[in-house]
């Protein structure tokens, strides 16, 4: 058979394909779509598949095919990337289906879905918390899974970009040059996160913010700040006496210290204090 001949039978073949599928599309048969769906699915072609289960899942809702049904329809999106769209059908499969053979697949591919679909630090953690919760309950209700390793490996990955976020968050007031708001959203971060990877930026910043924000204080306030920047200073240091904004610090403790010792309410200030 020559060259061209074949391309003419290959077309003829992926035409004749794709008119019998558009012929299933629009059939009754939905026993055929069923088996057709499946097919599918197991060849790879996951958008026929999904299209297919879109179609039938209502016609056999209550039987006993509904929950197989339900699910391969969202693990088809999912095997497109569609993530958002596979993590909604697997959350309403969890709801209708909790006792079906596939519930703790559902249950772990929902998690997953959300944790693909988590942003990066700097942008809203919406999915992030979605995946974290999802992965926690998961660990709850099937503690002898097999996917427990990599669901726990997860989970700290997801904590850390919530660290992560906490710190960015709060720094952006210092960034800002909002030392009242820093100082509180400085403190708020480590409250949430006290073995936060940030700890020592963070407490480097709440004395920093300290400092500055008395500096900028009007007179009757400033002695007082000044003060709290000092024990703000010796929780610093007691915590991290060999940091590396060790000698930053001690400036602070020098400079505050000089206004509380003296009737001075201004000081030079150098190297970026």
């Amino acid at each position: 058979m020559g060259k061209n001949n074949l391309i003419i039978l290959s077309l003829a073949l992926l035409i004749n394909s794709c008119s019998g599928y558009e012929r299933l599309l629009k059939s009754s048969d939905y026993e055929l779509k069923h088996r057709k769906a499946f097919e599918y699915y197991n060849k790879g072609d996951y958008v026929r598949a999904s299209t297919l289960f879109d179609q039938i899942v209502a016609i056999y809702r209550g039987t006993n095919k509904a929950d197989s049904l339900n699910y391969f329809q969202a693990m088809s999106y999912f095997h497109q990337d569609d993530y958002i769209l596979a993590g909604h059908y697997f959350d309403s499969f969890i709801k209708i289906f909790g006792n079906s053979k596939f519930s703790e697949e559902a249950n772990y591919y929902r998690a997953y879905c959300y944790y693909l679909i988590s942003p990066a630090a700097s942008l809203d953690q919406t999915n992030t918390i979605q995946a974290l919760q999802a992965f926690q309950l998961f660990l709850i209700k099937y503690s002898d899974s097999k996917r427990t390793p990599e669901c726990r490996t997860m989970i700290n990955e997801l904590r850390d970009k919530l660290v992560e976020k906490s710190y960015m968050s709060a720094k952006l007031y210092f960034d800002l040059e909002d030392y009242k708001a820093s100082i509180v959203a400085l403190n708020s971060s480590l409250i949430d996160y006290p073995e936060s990877k940030y700890r020592e930026e963070i407490m480097f910043f709440i004395l920093k913010s300290s400092f500055l924000l008395a500096y900028n204080s009007i007179e009757k306030k400033q002695k007082e700040r000044y003060q709290a920047t000092i024990d703000e200073y010796y929780s610093f240091i007691a915590e991290f006496p060999d940091s590396k904004y060790r000698k930053e610090a001690e400036k602070i403790f020098e400079n505050s210290t000089k206004v509380l010792n003296t009737d001075i309410t201004k000081i030079q200030l150098v190297d970026g204090l």
